[in-house]
């Protein structure tokens, strides 16, 4: 696995990249959640000792192991399901920062336990979510998210976990050096080409592969955004479009899971902005279940694509960070359905309510789930004026 030297660099990653997250800076004693899965917990204990270290108030908590999360849906009834913890209020309302560190025995625990069940509780969430995403806009929030290798993730992904592990000690840039330095290296690159993306004020976009034709428009006020900090690794480049503008169809061929169930070849139709058809090849009712969660889970919330030259993930890794991340041989899109991005909107995130995000065609919904399409595509814009320039072929941007 990882050597006590690349734990403590993955932690400085970690946190290099909770800094960057948040807009204000982090100060002496501010509150930062550790939360990680029982099997990451090498990793968690390397962030926790450096954030002593930094002067910070960790506060950790280990996630329910796969046997206690099936316990609770099995046995718990609504009101159960729903319960609104004591405390957890208040804690996310003083929260300056979370570092989630994901490294699951097991995707597919869930398989037998309804999809009802685990909607509700999602749902029931969405509260502390609001009052995250408000701090976050108003920079005295901000959260990183991170895996650490497991067997359970290694065998999904058809790896041994050797295998599993070498992507991603690449990907976090590990065998380098310095890899905060590296990463403040990327970082100059991504901001060179959002500043192109911005630049050339696109009014649509026209993704075209073998099985997808879809066309969307930003709307007003958008931004693209890049190395936020939230995830890590990241070598997306995103925005929110407006959702009510999508048509045409989308097609992901890169598994991903769903309530507990593997999902892949997910075709999606757009009408007038809604998804109105969802087809799987495999795990048709755990997508249908995904499309029907709430009033916004049919709707788009993201557009985003990966350059090739940048991500060194060229592997399927059962894992929704790395799999969006994905580079291989044509570098890969994904489009996400559910909840929208406020850092995609051009202005003041602060000053962004619900009612402005209606307005703009910001997406809102308790879901959001990425779907990745690895195929061989071009991506066109129309300018103002009516120019088609493509933006991106053969897996890169053509800057």
């Amino acid at each position: 696995m990882f050597s006590e030297i690349e734990l403590e660099k993955y932690a400085e990653v970690l946190l290099w990249g909770l800094s960057v997250a948040r807009k204000g800076k982090f100060k002496k004693s501010d509150l930062v959640l550790v939360r990680y899965d029982v099997e990451a917990l090498p990793l968690a204990e390397a962030v926790t000792g450096l954030l002593h270290e930094m002067g910070r108030i960790p506060v950790v908590r280990a996630k329910p192991s796969c046997r206690m999360e099936y316990d609770f849906y099995k046995h718990a009834n609504n009101k159960r399901i729903t319960y609104e913890i004591p405390g957890e209020n208040e804690l996310y309302s003083q929260l300056n920062g979370l570092v989630h560190i994901l490294g699951p025995s097991s995707r597919t625990h869930l398989f037998t336990i309804d999809p009802e069940q685990m909607t509700m509780h999602t749902k029931s969430l969405r509260p502390l979510r609001v009052i995250l995403n408000r701090r976050e806009e108003l920079g005295d929030f901000g959260s990183t998210l991170g895996i650490y290798p497991t067997e359970g993730l290694a065998s999904l992904a058809g790896l041994s976990l050797g295998e599993y592990t070498e992507q991603v000690r690449k990907a976090c840039k590990l065998p380098d050096g310095t890899p905060v330095t590296q990463w403040k290296l990327f970082q100059k690159d991504a901001r060179e080409i959002v500043n192109w993306l911005n630049g050339l004020d696109i009014q649509t976009l026209r993704l075209q592969s073998k099985r997808a034709d879809l066309l969307l428009s930003l709307g007003e006020r958008r931004t693209w955004v890049a190395l936020t900090g939230r995830n890590i690794p990241s070598f997306e480049f995103y925005t929110s479009p407006d959702w009510r503008t999508v048509e045409g169809v989308y097609y992901a061929d890169q598994a991903t899971f769903a309530a507990g169930a593997r999902v892949q070849g997910v075709r999606l139709e757009f009408r007038m902005g809604e998804a109105l058809d969802i087809t799987a090849a495999e795990g048709q009712p755990s997508a249908h279940n995904q499309l029907v969660m709430d009033q916004g889970s049919n709707k788009v919330g993201e557009f985003a694509l990966v350059d090739k030259r940048f991500s060194p993930i060229n592997r399927f890794m059962a894992n929704t960070l790395y799999d969006e991340n994905y580079g291989g041989e044509h570098g890969s899109c994904h489009l996400a359905l559910g909840q929208s991005y406020s850092n995609a909107y051009a202005g003041d995130p602060a000053s962004l309510d619900a009612d402005r995000k209606r307005i703009l065609g910001f997406n809102s919904s308790a879901l959001h789930w990425d779907l990745v399409n690895t195929e061989d595509k071009r991506i066109t814009a129309t300018l103002p004026g009516g120019e088609k320039r493509t933006l991106y072929e053969n897996g890169q941007f053509t800057l």
